[in-house]
């Protein structure tokens, strides 16, 4: 079993954007990193923190 982090921009991204923010769902937290540099640091927030976070996010806020 692979303990890999499968990581995911946002649809509104191109194909080609670097500039993107990733999340990798991963038991226990989200991890967040920047797609410019995917061998640099990571955010790691609870499951429960991300959902809260997201609508924020959606209303612009």
């Amino acid at each position: 079993m692979s303990t890999a982090a499968v990581w995911r921009k946002s649809s509104y991204s191109g194909s080609d954007a670097d500039s993107c923010v990733e999340i990798a769902v991963c038991p226990g937290a989200v991890r967040i990193r920047d797609s410019k540099n995917t061998g640099g640091p990571q955010l790691a927030v609870s499951p429960r923190a991300w959902a809260a976070f997201i609508p924020f996010v959606a209303a612009g806020a």
